[in-house]
């Protein structure tokens, strides 16, 4: 076959695309193992989801692609739920394959029938499939080329001969309406061997086996005198004498047979009755049966192997492959639903088409943070602008103002923007990044051996020569667990050289000075400036509200202790 073995609505066929996984640390400093949780309650779904939105190009056509898809998926809810169906038996008849086609000249008439009932499931699942997407609008280049892929498989792998061939080969196999078994008795009643006498086309007029049984020892004319039958058929002894489990196994038969003959029973559980009665005895008088059954059927089974050879590719071309990819639009999809529900926005990203115009946000809001509040009223929205005149930022303000909140809210921004997810504001046009490198504080565990300063400065030195003018660093309260003058030394000279490699910054500190040095920072860069952003306060409150202007460092603190009666005036009028 010509067709593509692997499709992706994720990562379009791009020559010179380079990508770069997100570290673990990062995914935790930017809450997404959260989000992950939010999305899905099942682990696997969890790691698949966080493998593909922490996996970042800065390639823009794979931003737009993805972005395109997801309108998609999140505009159509009735492809959504009709996809999902689908995708859900595809997955079923994956996991529950009962092997590789390599194997069917071994396999007998039952697996064979099994099988074929699964090509014939799968071609279904993709006729609806292509049904589905030509009756919905889709507009993206992702869902009109898988489309595309589907026609060409159906057209490529005969999908159309597939069905006349398995039609005739169920035609041929439905003549068969009921099994005759023989069982030998001795004196007392007891089983003793059973065998398969012949395969029938009627089926037995009495379904109540009891009901059969007393008419039999009713009428002696219906009691054989010898074992001779009538026709052509034929007793075949499945094992010797064993009395002692003869009795369940005939037990056990029965059984089987009732299950594997209702209609209603998926073709899977006949499957597993059928090898698995109890794993005694009558588990080998099961293949002993189908053993016989091949012998007695030649033609049907030859037929049905040469069949499954021919087709063998179908399995080959496995659509469960992108099953992953829709289950992660699907999700979001969900996910900004329930969002836009609460009055929360959520937007298309736009990319830049200015050079020096990297990011520009309006109303943004930590997606994390809006997970644990019922209405957006409770939100404070912000907006944020990278470009050459403010390409880093220093951002100061009391504890607890929301900081680490804004800092973390802009690298969410980017993930869920490249992911191709709507983003948390009203509007965010961007530049994509090649990746993300978070400086958060590290547990107390993991700078036993350097020590803290120690710890920091290794991890932001890995940092600074792993990122490139096009990544996001964000550092939160980096070399503030040492003195004021030796945090303040290091910081400085970190900054300088963020500046000078054009690398989009924020840098989360409590040290004011380093925004008040701003201009000095600047006289060294001729493209790339640093900025002072800081968080707002009204009246000696916490607003959430950031703004471009100098550090309020001093002022602030005075308010508050004004506020509490601490300052030394206030103190020593106390008699």
């Amino acid at each position: 076959m010509k067709v593509k073995k692997r499709f992706s609505i994720l990562f379009p066929n791009q020559e010179n695309v380079n990508y770069k996984q997100l570290s673990e640390t990062t995914c935790h400093d930017l809450g997404l193992d959260i989000l992950c949780s939010e999305l899905s309650l099942d682990k696997r779904e969890q790691n698949i989801i966080m493998n593909i939105i922490s996996n970042m190009t800065s390639d823009k056509e794979t931003a737009f692609f993805r972005q395109k898809v997801f309108a998609d998926i999140l505009r159509l809810p009735k492809l959504r739920k009709e996809l999902s169906d689908l995708f859900d038996k595809i997955e079923y008849i994956r996991r529950f394959n009962s092997g590789s086609l390599e194997t069917d000249e071994k396999l007998g008439f039952w697996l064979l029938m099994h099988r074929l009932d699964e090509i014939s499931d799968y071609i279904k699942c993709v006729e609806s499939m292509r049904e589905c997407l030509s009756n919905a609008d889709i507009q993206s280049e992702g869902l009109i080329a898988f489309k595309n892929y589907l026609d060409l498989l159906y057209e490529e792998a005969r999908f159309n001969a597939m069905k006349k061939d398995i039609a005739e080969l169920k035609n041929s196999t439905s003549v068969i309406q009921s099994v005759t078994l023989g069982v030998n008795v001795n004196s007392r009643f007891e089983a003793v061997s059973l065998g398969l006498v012949s395969v029938n086309s009627k089926p037995f007029k009495k379904s109540n086996i009891v009901s059969n049984f007393a008419d039999a020892i009713a009428d002696k004319d219906k009691i054989q005198d010898n074992s001779d039958w009538d026709g052509d058929m034929h007793y075949h002894q499945v094992d010797k004498d064993n009395s002692k489990s003869f009795a369940k196994m005939t037990e056990n038969i029965c059984s089987m047979i009732a299950v594997t003959g209702t209609p209603f029973v998926d073709g899977r559980i006949r499957s597993t009755v059928v090898q698995n009665i109890n794993n005694d005895i009558s588990g080998g008088a099961t293949f002993y049966l189908d053993k016989v059954m091949n012998k007695m059927l030649g033609s049907i089974i030859k037929k049905l192997r040469n069949v499954l050879t021919e087709y063998a590719d179908i399995a080959i071309v496995d659509i469960s492959n992108v099953i992953p990819e829709f289950m992660y639009y699907i999700k979001f999809a969900e996910f900004i639903e329930k969002l836009k529900e609460k009055g929360f926005s959520a937007c298309e990203a736009q990319l830049s088409d200015k050079k020096d115009v990297y990011m520009d946000a309006k109303e943004l809001y930590n997606l994390k943070l809006a997970l644990n509040l019922e209405s957006s009223n409770e939100i404070v929205y912000n907006d944020l602008v990278f470009d050459n005149e403010h390409n880093l930022y220093i951002l100061t303000g009391a504890n607890r103002g929301g900081k680490t909140t804004i800092t973390q809210a802009i690298g969410l921004l980017y993930v869920l923007a490249q992911g191709g997810i709507s983003v948390p504001a009203s509007s965010f046009t961007y530049k994509p990044v090649d990746c993300i490198y978070t400086h958060f504080p590290a547990d107390e565990d993991k700078t036993l051996d350097l020590g803290r300063l120690g710890e920091e400065c290794v991890r932001f030195k890995e940092l600074y020569s792993e990122a490139t003018i096009d990544s996001l660093v964000l550092l939160n309260e980096t070399f503030s667990t040492t003195s004021f003058e030796e945090g303040f030394y290091i910081a400085k000279d970190s900054v300088r050289a963020l500046m000078k490699k054009g690398t989009r910054t924020i840098y989360n500190t409590h040290m004011h000075k380093l925004a008040t040095d701003i201009d000095e920072l600047n006289s060294e860069s001729a493209v790339h400036k640093a900025a002072s952003l800081i968080v707002k306060n009204e009246d000696g409150k916490r607003s959430f509200k950031v703004e471009i202007a100098p550090p309020e460092g001093l002022s602030y603190a005075k308010d508050i202790a004004e506020k509490y009666g601490v300052t030394y005036e206030m103190l020593t009028s106390v008699q």
